[in-house]
Protein backbone atom coordinates (compact mmCIF):
# COMPACT_ATOMS: atom_id res chain seq x y z
CA UNK A 1 0.00 0.00 0.00
CA UNK A 2 1.42 3.25 -0.98
CA UNK A 3 2.41 5.45 1.79
CA UNK A 4 0.87 8.79 1.86
CA UNK A 5 2.08 11.82 3.99
CA UNK A 6 -0.83 12.95 6.81
CA UNK A 7 0.14 16.63 7.73
CA UNK A 8 -0.23 19.55 6.07
CA UNK A 9 3.95 20.81 6.37
CA UNK A 10 4.75 17.64 4.33
CA UNK A 11 3.32 19.19 0.94
CA UNK A 12 1.64 21.91 -0.73
CA UNK A 13 -2.24 22.09 -1.38
CA UNK A 14 -2.94 22.81 -5.59
CA UNK A 15 -6.57 22.82 -5.24
CA UNK A 16 -8.83 21.76 -8.79
CA UNK A 17 -11.71 20.67 -10.29
CA UNK A 18 -11.56 17.63 -12.08
CA UNK A 19 -12.15 18.39 -16.02
CA UNK A 20 -14.70 17.19 -17.16
CA UNK A 21 -17.64 17.67 -20.12
CA UNK A 22 -20.24 19.98 -18.34
CA UNK A 23 -23.25 17.28 -17.95
CA UNK A 24 -27.22 17.79 -16.11
CA UNK A 25 -26.74 17.15 -12.39
CA UNK A 26 -23.04 18.38 -12.14
CA UNK A 27 -22.89 20.51 -9.49
CA UNK A 28 -21.54 23.72 -8.35
CA UNK A 29 -18.38 24.05 -6.84
CA UNK A 30 -17.53 27.28 -4.41
CA UNK A 31 -14.15 27.30 -4.30
CA UNK A 32 -13.12 29.92 -1.07
CA UNK A 33 -10.26 30.84 1.59
CA UNK A 34 -9.37 33.35 4.24
CA UNK A 35 -10.85 33.91 7.45
CA UNK A 36 -13.91 31.64 8.15
CA UNK A 37 -16.36 34.86 7.93
CA UNK A 38 -14.74 35.41 4.52
CA UNK A 39 -15.33 31.87 3.83
CA UNK A 40 -19.16 31.61 4.86
CA UNK A 41 -19.32 35.93 2.53
CA UNK A 42 -18.03 34.24 -0.39
CA UNK A 43 -20.22 31.03 -0.36
CA UNK A 44 -23.38 33.64 0.37
CA UNK A 45 -23.06 35.35 -2.27
CA UNK A 46 -22.21 32.85 -4.71
CA UNK A 47 -25.21 30.63 -3.46
CA UNK A 48 -27.48 33.41 -2.76
CA UNK A 49 -30.09 32.24 -4.51
CA UNK A 50 -30.27 28.80 -3.01
CA UNK A 51 -29.97 29.93 0.41
CA UNK A 52 -33.21 32.19 -0.08
CA UNK A 53 -34.98 28.81 -1.76
CA UNK A 54 -33.90 27.03 1.32
CA UNK A 55 -35.29 29.96 3.59
CA UNK A 56 -38.68 30.01 1.64
CA UNK A 57 -38.94 26.22 2.14
CA UNK A 58 -38.07 25.79 5.53
CA UNK A 59 -40.68 28.21 6.44
CA UNK A 60 -43.29 26.87 4.49
CA UNK A 61 -42.33 23.37 6.25
CA UNK A 62 -42.76 24.55 9.90
CA UNK A 63 -45.99 26.64 9.02
CA UNK A 64 -47.08 23.08 7.31
CA UNK A 65 -46.07 21.10 10.51
CA UNK A 66 -46.97 23.80 13.39
CA UNK A 67 -49.86 21.63 14.82
CA UNK A 68 -47.04 19.13 15.59
CA UNK A 69 -44.73 20.77 16.64
CA UNK A 70 -46.03 24.02 18.19
CA UNK A 71 -43.29 26.26 16.53
CA UNK A 72 -43.85 28.69 13.74
CA UNK A 73 -40.59 30.80 12.20
CA UNK A 74 -40.85 33.29 14.82
CA UNK A 75 -40.93 30.92 17.83
CA UNK A 76 -38.16 29.05 15.75
CA UNK A 77 -35.80 32.05 15.96
CA UNK A 78 -36.33 32.47 19.63
CA UNK A 79 -35.48 29.04 20.42
CA UNK A 80 -32.60 29.07 18.34
CA UNK A 81 -31.26 32.00 20.52
CA UNK A 82 -31.22 29.90 23.12
CA UNK A 83 -28.54 27.83 21.41
CA UNK A 84 -26.66 30.58 20.51
CA UNK A 85 -24.39 31.19 23.62
CA UNK A 86 -23.57 27.36 23.29
CA UNK A 87 -22.01 28.04 19.78
CA UNK A 88 -20.64 31.23 20.96
CA UNK A 89 -18.24 29.46 24.05
CA UNK A 90 -17.21 26.54 22.17
CA UNK A 91 -16.97 27.25 18.50
CA UNK A 92 -17.13 31.13 17.22
CA UNK A 93 -15.29 30.17 14.41
CA UNK A 94 -18.37 28.76 12.70
CA UNK A 95 -20.93 31.08 13.69
CA UNK A 96 -18.90 33.51 12.23
CA UNK A 97 -18.89 31.07 8.97
CA UNK A 98 -22.87 31.77 9.09
CA UNK A 99 -22.54 35.23 9.84
CA UNK A 100 -20.79 35.38 6.44
CA UNK A 101 -23.30 33.34 4.65
CA UNK A 102 -26.18 35.41 5.89
CA UNK A 103 -24.05 38.83 4.95
CA UNK A 104 -23.02 37.60 1.70
CA UNK A 105 -26.82 36.13 0.82
CA UNK A 106 -28.41 39.27 1.82
CA UNK A 107 -30.72 37.44 4.46
CA UNK A 108 -31.25 37.52 8.30
CA UNK A 109 -28.33 35.85 10.71
CA UNK A 110 -31.33 34.93 12.97
CA UNK A 111 -33.20 32.83 9.82
CA UNK A 112 -29.80 30.87 9.17
CA UNK A 113 -29.31 30.14 13.07
CA UNK A 114 -32.78 28.21 12.78
CA UNK A 115 -31.72 26.12 9.56
CA UNK A 116 -28.19 25.58 10.83
CA UNK A 117 -30.17 24.16 14.80
CA UNK A 118 -33.14 22.28 12.82
CA UNK A 119 -32.87 19.32 13.98
CA UNK A 120 -32.60 20.48 17.72
CA UNK A 121 -35.46 22.74 16.96
CA UNK A 122 -38.05 20.21 15.88
CA UNK A 123 -37.04 17.63 18.35
CA UNK A 124 -36.13 15.37 15.53
CA UNK A 125 -39.27 14.96 14.36
CA UNK A 126 -37.85 14.80 11.06
CA UNK A 127 -36.91 10.86 10.50
CA UNK A 128 -34.45 11.05 7.70
CA UNK A 129 -32.69 7.90 5.79
CA UNK A 130 -28.89 8.07 5.45
CA UNK A 131 -26.53 5.42 4.58
CA UNK A 132 -22.77 5.29 4.92
CA UNK A 133 -19.82 2.69 4.20
CA UNK A 134 -16.37 2.60 4.02
CA UNK A 135 -13.11 0.15 3.56
CA UNK A 136 -10.02 0.34 3.85
CA UNK A 137 -7.01 -0.79 2.15
CA UNK A 138 -6.45 -4.03 2.74
CA UNK A 139 -10.46 -4.65 1.84
CA UNK A 140 -10.04 -3.30 -1.45
CA UNK A 141 -9.01 -4.09 -4.97
CA UNK A 142 -6.06 -1.43 -5.07
CA UNK A 143 -5.62 -0.58 -1.55
CA UNK A 144 -7.54 2.87 -1.55
CA UNK A 145 -9.42 4.29 1.12
CA UNK A 146 -12.85 4.74 0.29
CA UNK A 147 -15.93 6.10 1.66
CA UNK A 148 -19.37 6.31 0.58
CA UNK A 149 -22.55 8.42 1.64
CA UNK A 150 -26.32 8.23 0.64
CA UNK A 151 -27.74 12.22 1.60
CA UNK A 152 -31.02 11.36 2.45
CA UNK A 153 -32.83 14.42 3.21
CA UNK A 154 -35.81 16.52 2.48
CA UNK A 155 -36.70 16.11 -1.64
CA UNK A 156 -37.16 19.87 -1.31
CA UNK A 157 -33.37 20.40 -0.74
CA UNK A 158 -32.31 18.15 -4.04
CA UNK A 159 -31.57 21.31 -5.79
CA UNK A 160 -29.95 23.44 -2.98
CA UNK A 161 -26.95 21.31 -3.37
CA UNK A 162 -23.10 22.54 -4.00
CA UNK A 163 -19.72 21.41 -3.09
CA UNK A 164 -17.08 23.77 -0.81
CA UNK A 165 -13.60 24.09 -1.38
CA UNK A 166 -12.14 26.05 1.17
CA UNK A 167 -8.60 26.95 2.28
CA UNK A 168 -9.11 28.35 5.18
CA UNK A 169 -6.12 30.75 7.24
CA UNK A 170 -5.85 27.69 10.19
CA UNK A 171 -7.32 25.00 9.44
CA UNK A 172 -6.65 21.90 6.42
CA UNK A 173 -7.98 22.74 2.98
CA UNK A 174 -11.04 20.68 2.52
CA UNK A 175 -13.75 19.39 0.24
CA UNK A 176 -17.18 19.05 1.52
CA UNK A 177 -21.15 18.70 0.46
CA UNK A 178 -23.85 21.12 1.61
CA UNK A 179 -26.83 22.58 0.63
CA UNK A 180 -29.07 26.20 1.12
CA UNK A 181 -27.40 27.66 3.96
CA UNK A 182 -26.13 24.58 6.03
CA UNK A 183 -22.77 25.16 7.13
CA UNK A 184 -20.29 22.00 5.05
CA UNK A 185 -19.68 19.21 6.91
CA UNK A 186 -19.76 15.75 5.15
CA UNK A 187 -16.66 15.60 2.88
CA UNK A 188 -12.77 15.12 3.44
CA UNK A 189 -9.67 17.57 4.31
CA UNK A 190 -5.95 17.52 2.82
CA UNK A 191 -4.95 16.29 6.08
CA UNK A 192 -6.45 12.72 5.10
CA UNK A 193 -9.20 12.58 7.09
CA UNK A 194 -13.00 11.89 5.78
CA UNK A 195 -16.49 12.32 7.63
CA UNK A 196 -19.92 11.05 6.79
CA UNK A 197 -22.90 11.72 8.89
CA UNK A 198 -25.84 9.90 9.76
CA UNK A 199 -29.14 11.32 11.90
CA UNK A 200 -29.24 9.07 14.94
CA UNK A 201 -32.16 9.67 17.37
CA UNK A 202 -31.01 10.01 21.13
CA UNK A 203 -33.07 10.65 24.03
CA UNK A 204 -31.08 12.93 26.05
CA UNK A 205 -30.93 16.12 23.96
CA UNK A 206 -30.36 19.06 25.51
CA UNK A 207 -29.55 22.99 25.10
CA UNK A 208 -25.46 22.98 23.59
CA UNK A 209 -24.11 23.16 20.72
CA UNK A 210 -25.92 21.99 17.52
CA UNK A 211 -25.05 19.33 15.76
CA UNK A 212 -24.21 20.79 12.19
CA UNK A 213 -21.87 23.20 13.97
CA UNK A 214 -20.20 20.09 15.52
CA UNK A 215 -19.70 18.03 12.01
CA UNK A 216 -18.63 20.96 10.88
CA UNK A 217 -15.39 21.03 13.55
CA UNK A 218 -14.80 17.48 12.47
CA UNK A 219 -13.19 18.81 9.07
CA UNK A 220 -10.68 20.78 10.88
CA UNK A 221 -8.63 17.93 12.44
CA UNK A 222 -5.15 16.60 11.48
CA UNK A 223 -5.45 13.59 12.82
CA UNK A 224 -8.09 10.76 13.36
CA UNK A 225 -7.96 11.57 17.14
CA UNK A 226 -8.59 14.92 16.69
CA UNK A 227 -11.48 13.80 14.52
CA UNK A 228 -13.33 11.79 17.21
CA UNK A 229 -12.31 14.47 19.86
CA UNK A 230 -14.15 17.09 17.61
CA UNK A 231 -17.31 14.72 17.71
CA UNK A 232 -17.34 14.66 21.94
CA UNK A 233 -17.40 18.69 22.13
CA UNK A 234 -18.15 18.82 26.20
CA UNK A 235 -21.41 20.92 25.42
CA UNK A 236 -23.30 19.38 22.41
CA UNK A 237 -26.70 19.15 22.23
CA UNK A 238 -26.95 16.02 20.83
CA UNK A 239 -25.38 13.82 18.35
CA UNK A 240 -25.16 11.79 15.13
CA UNK A 241 -22.86 9.01 13.83
CA UNK A 242 -20.05 10.03 13.06
CA UNK A 243 -17.88 7.84 10.13
CA UNK A 244 -14.71 8.79 10.42
CA UNK A 245 -11.67 7.81 8.57
CA UNK A 246 -8.35 8.71 7.73
CA UNK A 247 -6.03 8.21 4.93
CA UNK A 248 -4.29 4.33 6.81
CA UNK A 249 -7.58 3.13 6.59
CA UNK A 250 -8.29 3.86 10.45
CA UNK A 251 -12.21 3.59 10.41
CA UNK A 252 -14.57 4.65 13.39
CA UNK A 253 -18.62 4.68 14.10
CA UNK A 254 -18.71 7.44 16.30
CA UNK A 255 -22.39 7.01 17.43
CA UNK A 256 -22.70 10.04 19.64
CA UNK A 257 -25.90 11.55 22.19
CA UNK A 258 -25.71 14.69 24.15
CA UNK A 259 -24.31 12.94 26.99
CA UNK A 260 -23.02 10.10 25.99
CA UNK A 261 -20.99 8.12 23.03
CA UNK A 262 -19.23 5.06 21.77
CA UNK A 263 -16.09 4.57 18.97
CA UNK A 264 -16.84 1.53 16.89
CA UNK A 265 -13.40 0.31 15.15
CA UNK A 266 -13.93 -1.26 12.36
CA UNK A 267 -11.90 -4.54 13.07
CA UNK A 268 -12.66 -6.32 9.74
CA UNK A 269 -11.69 -3.58 7.21
CA UNK A 270 -15.01 -2.12 6.47
CA UNK A 271 -17.58 -0.83 8.37
CA UNK A 272 -21.25 0.40 7.84
CA UNK A 273 -24.00 3.01 9.11
CA UNK A 274 -27.40 4.15 8.73
CA UNK A 275 -29.77 6.07 11.65
CA UNK A 276 -29.95 3.57 14.55
CA UNK A 277 -27.16 3.21 17.28
CA UNK A 278 -25.02 -0.01 16.75
CA UNK A 279 -22.87 -0.12 19.89
CA UNK A 280 -24.88 -1.71 22.92
CA UNK A 281 -23.98 1.13 25.21
CA UNK A 282 -26.04 3.40 23.48
CA UNK A 283 -29.21 1.40 22.20
CA UNK A 284 -30.12 2.88 25.53
CA UNK A 285 -30.19 6.15 24.30
CA UNK A 286 -32.30 5.79 21.34
CA UNK A 287 -35.37 7.30 21.46
CA UNK A 288 -38.53 5.55 19.29
CA UNK A 289 -36.41 2.53 18.43
CA UNK A 290 -39.58 1.13 17.02
CA UNK A 291 -39.64 4.09 14.02
CA UNK A 292 -35.99 2.70 13.29
CA UNK A 293 -36.95 -0.80 11.65
CA UNK A 294 -36.20 0.40 8.03
CA UNK A 295 -32.97 2.17 8.83
CA UNK A 296 -32.35 -1.31 10.62
CA UNK A 297 -32.89 -3.62 7.21
CA UNK A 298 -30.83 -1.08 4.85
CA UNK A 299 -27.73 -1.37 7.84
CA UNK A 300 -27.65 -5.29 7.39
CA UNK A 301 -28.38 -4.76 3.68
CA UNK A 302 -25.39 -3.14 3.31
CA UNK A 303 -23.67 -4.97 5.65
CA UNK A 304 -24.15 -8.13 3.29
CA UNK A 305 -23.67 -6.39 0.20
CA UNK A 306 -20.18 -5.14 2.02
CA UNK A 307 -18.86 -8.12 3.34
CA UNK A 308 -20.06 -10.33 -0.47
CA UNK A 309 -17.23 -8.36 -2.13
CA UNK A 310 -14.16 -7.92 0.76
CA UNK A 311 -10.47 -8.08 -0.64
CA UNK A 312 -11.93 -6.74 -4.31
CA UNK A 313 -13.93 -3.65 -3.37
CA UNK A 314 -13.96 -0.95 -6.03
CA UNK A 315 -15.53 2.50 -6.85
CA UNK A 316 -17.82 0.77 -8.88
CA UNK A 317 -19.08 -1.71 -6.10
CA UNK A 318 -19.46 1.37 -4.32
CA UNK A 319 -21.92 3.18 -6.35
CA UNK A 320 -23.96 -0.43 -7.17
CA UNK A 321 -23.98 -0.99 -2.97
CA UNK A 322 -25.34 2.96 -2.87
CA UNK A 323 -27.55 2.37 -5.90
CA UNK A 324 -29.27 -0.52 -4.24
CA UNK A 325 -33.27 -0.62 -4.37
CA UNK A 326 -34.02 -3.69 -1.30
CA UNK A 327 -37.09 -2.63 0.24
CA UNK A 328 -37.74 0.13 -1.60
CA UNK A 329 -38.67 2.88 -1.29
CA UNK A 330 -36.55 2.79 2.25
CA UNK A 331 -34.03 1.20 0.61
CA UNK A 332 -29.96 1.97 0.52
CA UNK A 333 -30.95 4.44 -2.42
CA UNK A 334 -33.71 5.86 -0.73
CA UNK A 335 -37.09 7.60 -2.33
CA UNK A 336 -39.56 9.22 -1.89
CA UNK A 337 -42.90 7.39 0.12
CA UNK A 338 -45.94 9.49 -0.69
CA UNK A 339 -47.65 8.07 2.09
CA UNK A 340 -45.38 9.33 4.31
CA UNK A 341 -46.18 12.70 6.58
CA UNK A 342 -44.28 15.47 5.16
CA UNK A 343 -42.01 16.04 8.35
CA UNK A 344 -40.97 12.26 7.18
CA UNK A 345 -40.76 12.32 3.46
CA UNK A 346 -37.31 12.21 2.35
CA UNK A 347 -34.98 10.65 -0.52
CA UNK A 348 -31.32 10.52 -1.64
CA UNK A 349 -30.96 13.73 -2.88
CA UNK A 350 -26.93 12.89 -4.00
CA UNK A 351 -24.34 10.73 -2.97
CA UNK A 352 -20.55 10.49 -2.54
CA UNK A 353 -17.56 8.34 -2.55
CA UNK A 354 -14.23 9.60 -1.69
CA UNK A 355 -10.97 8.16 -2.74
CA UNK A 356 -8.69 9.52 0.05
CA UNK A 357 -5.71 7.82 -1.79
CA UNK A 358 -6.50 10.22 -4.73
CA UNK A 359 -7.96 12.75 -2.52
CA UNK A 360 -11.43 12.55 -5.47
CA UNK A 361 -14.80 13.14 -4.34
CA UNK A 362 -16.75 10.67 -7.08
CA UNK A 363 -20.28 13.26 -6.43
CA UNK A 364 -23.72 12.30 -7.94
CA UNK A 365 -26.60 14.81 -8.28
CA UNK A 366 -29.86 12.94 -6.87
CA UNK A 367 -30.14 8.81 -6.46
CA UNK A 368 -27.37 7.13 -7.65
CA UNK A 369 -30.00 4.76 -9.48
CA UNK A 370 -30.79 7.45 -12.11
CA UNK A 371 -27.37 9.75 -11.66
CA UNK A 372 -24.10 9.80 -13.01
CA UNK A 373 -21.20 10.44 -10.13
CA UNK A 374 -18.77 12.79 -11.11
CA UNK A 375 -15.20 13.53 -9.84
CA UNK A 376 -14.20 16.67 -8.07
CA UNK A 377 -10.09 16.80 -6.43
CA UNK A 378 -8.03 18.26 -3.68
CA UNK A 379 -5.10 17.65 -4.59
CA UNK A 380 -2.04 17.16 -2.86
CA UNK A 381 1.81 17.20 -4.38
Amino acid sequence: MTEHPNTLDQFTIVSSQVKSELKTGVVPVVYTGGSHYEIGRQIGEEQRDKVVKMLVSYRQMLASAEDELGLDWDRAILHSRKYQPFIEEFLPQYLDEVRGIADGAGVDFDDLLVLNSIEALTSDALHLKCTSIAAAGEVTADGTVLIGHNEDWLPEDQELQFLVHAIPDDEPPFLAMTYGGLLPNIGFNAAGIAQACDSVYPNDARLGVPRVFVSRKVLSAQTISDAIRATLLRRRAAGYNHLIADSNGEIYNVEVSATAFDAIYAQEGYAVHCNNYLSPLMLGYEDHTEDLIGTRVRVNRARRLMQQRLGRLTVRDFKEILSDHVNYPNSICGHEDPSDPPMDRSRTICSLIIDLQERVMWYCYGPPCSGEYVPYRLEVR
